[in-house]
């Protein structure tokens, strides 16, 4: 029974450090906001600075795996080029040794957790504040102390199961001066890390087990497990890519690249760069008897000689995966682009996945009204059931775009949001609403031409296919103008464009209205020819204010709070 309690404390000690990880880096994303998103876009113009910038976020949040997972998520929604993908990737890869470097400072040698209770009570009160930035510092100060709570417990539970022993014990099948020895553990830190998806804690593992001086567990076979935590590392950015589009992909499979060419190349000057790293720690850094910084040492060596050695051929890099994952040939624009089933960054960051899908979503809408003019002048029956069949599809998708967007904002809203993003989130809901209106307009119009053509004694007069074309290129200004203001939201736009051309469509409706009764009285076509040529002409009118609502939707103040439900 001891036994069982022992390893349910081994296990138990190791869920608290992975989530007090977890909240410590949700907490500073949640802080950050879309700042993360400026810095990545201010500091990834060049490779180097891409490098730094990926050093710099994921030594603040402590997590290569968010750091990575959030540029896939930049990349998926277009906001980041592969190119920049690569070098904040290498960039992570750094940073994310910092953890290895304060856990050997003072995780095994500082009861830190003597310090974790009482920076909790200063965590209490911003944790139940209801300022949004106050309460993500609290979660911030939560995790830490979590973080190294379960570091102490797992070290306390490691002893009581006397792991030292049972390593040493397997380890005495094995021979340790072998080289697949070595080999062996880079693919058990490989797994191990697969399977936990942290690299910090397997770090963490490897860091108590090395600092136990466990025969057979030197400093060569801890720096091999530390290489395998490299491979293995990258499988959750690879999982978040899994949904996402080819670009996406791409960057996850740069990220596998990178860290197993890294692995394969050291392996090469394995015992040397062990023998060098030791050296270095002990003459230059003045570090003696201090194993855990030499593993700390060799960790980070093993990324920054890694990324010096690949920052030259980033395009190179691009160009293998590129031909490794080539785009797919057939039309993808029957799947969301943007939003993906993948791991989902931060709130704040998923409101501009969620906006860049609004704006394919507005782009759809416009292309399927070119389809509608392309219906009116085709004259093989055979094309235009086609035309007419896709159109069909272009709605039916219309619906479950909008269903799917606003599940997606749903579950956003169920996270912490700034009042103006509270604001945005409502008008993109009223957006994805109105826009599923434009896509019932335009089936509705290409019905209305279907009916009229299936009429075997009506079609319509040049006069009126005048007119019609005249309506056409007004809904298609103003659907231009649309898109326009879509791709710059949030930012207030001018929208006096938009309200001239939605006027004229109204008037040139009503002008052709009464039109259309002069012309009918006068025998010059049919009742039923000029019932078919208002319906188009009235739809095209109901489209424009369609299409007024999304502009109106997108150019709410947003200085204003929402209302509390």
């Amino acid at each position: 029974m001891e036994t069982v309690l022992s390893i349910l404390s081994l296990i138990g000690s190791l869920a608290l450090f992975l989530y007090g990880m977890k909240i410590m880096s949700e907490g500073l994303e949640k802080f950050a906001g879309d700042r993360l998103r400026n810095i990545l876009a201010a500091m990834t113009k060049n490779r180097v600075m891409g490098v730094l910038t990926g050093v710099l976020i994921t030594a603040i949040i402590q997590s290569s795996s968010a750091t990575t997972v959030m540029v896939v998520s930049f990349v998926n929604a277009g906001l980041m080029t592969l190119t920049e993908s690569i070098g904040v990737i290498m960039g992570a890869n750094i940073g994310t040794t910092v953890t290895a470097w304060i856990i050997s400072a003072v995780g095994f040698k500082v009861n830190i957790s003597a310090f974790a209770i009482p920076l909790l009570a200063i965590g209490l009160p911003l944790i139940f504040n209801g300022n949004s930035s106050k309460k993500s510092i609290g979660e911030f100060i939560f995790g830490f102390s979590f973080l190294f709570m379960g570091l102490n417990f797992l070290q306390t539970a490691a002893n009581a199961l006397n792991i030292g022993s049972l390593v040493a014990n397997m380890l005495s099948h094995v021979p340790c001066d072998s080289f697949f020895t070595i080999l062996l553990f880079v693919v058990v830190g490989a797994i191990v890390t697969m399977i936990v998806q942290a690299s910090a804690a397997t770090m963490a593992i490897t860091l108590m087990l090395f600092d136990m001086h466990i025969p057979g567990f030197g400093f060569e076979q801890a720096a091999a497990l530390a290489m395998g935590q490299n491979i293995g590392t990258t499988i959750t950015a690879f999982m978040a890519s899994l949904t996402a589009n080819t670009q996406a992909r791409r960057a996850a499979l740069a990220h596998m690249f990178f860290n197993v060419f890294g692995v394969i190349f050291v392996l090469i000057f394995f015992y040397p760069a062990c023998s060098a790293v030791d050296w270095f720690v002990e003459n230059i850094m003045r570090i003696q008897n201090n194993d855990l910084f030499k593993l700390s040492a060799f960790h980070t060596a093993f990324n920054i000689v890694n990324t010096l050695l690949l920052i030259w051929f980033v395009k190179q890099i691009e160009a293998f995966v590129c031909k490794v994952l080539p785009q797919k040939e057939q039309n993808e624009e029957f799947r969301l682009r943007y939003i993906s089933g993948g791991y989902p960054s931060t709130a704040e960051l998923s409101l501009i996945e969620a906006q860049k899908e609004i704006n394919n979503f507005a782009d759809r809408c416009r292309r399927m009204f070119g389809f509608v003019n392309e219906l009116l002048k085709l004259e093989k029956d055979e094309e235009f059931n086609k035309l007419y069949s896709r159109i069909e599809k272009y709605e039916s998708i219309a619906d479950n775009m909008e269903v799917e967007i606003a599940k997606y904002l749903k579950k956003v809203s169920e996270g912490r949001l700034s009042n103006q993003s509270k604001s945005d989130l409502q008008c993109m809901l009223r957006q994805i609403s109105e826009l599923e209106s434009v896509s019932d307009s335009c089936y509705n119009l290409a019905r209305t031409i279907n009916r009229c053509r299936t009429d075997n004694n009506v079609e319509y007069t040049e006069q009126q296919l005048n007119h019609i074309a005249n309506m056409i290129k007004m809904v298609n200004e103003a659907l231009d103008e649309m898109v326009r203001v879509l791709g710059n939201f949030p930012e207030p736009q001018e929208i006096n464009v938009s309200n001239n051309v939605e006027n004229e469509i109204n008037n040139y409706r009503n002008q052709l209205k009464n039109q259309n009764m002069n012309d009918v009285k006068a025998g010059v076509y049919d009742y039923q020819l000029g019932v078919y040529y208002i319906d188009f002409i009235s739809e095209c009118e109901k489209m424009g204010d369609y299409i007024m609502n999304v502009v109106e939707a997108t150019n709410i103040p947003h200085h204003h709070s929402l209302p509390q439900s």
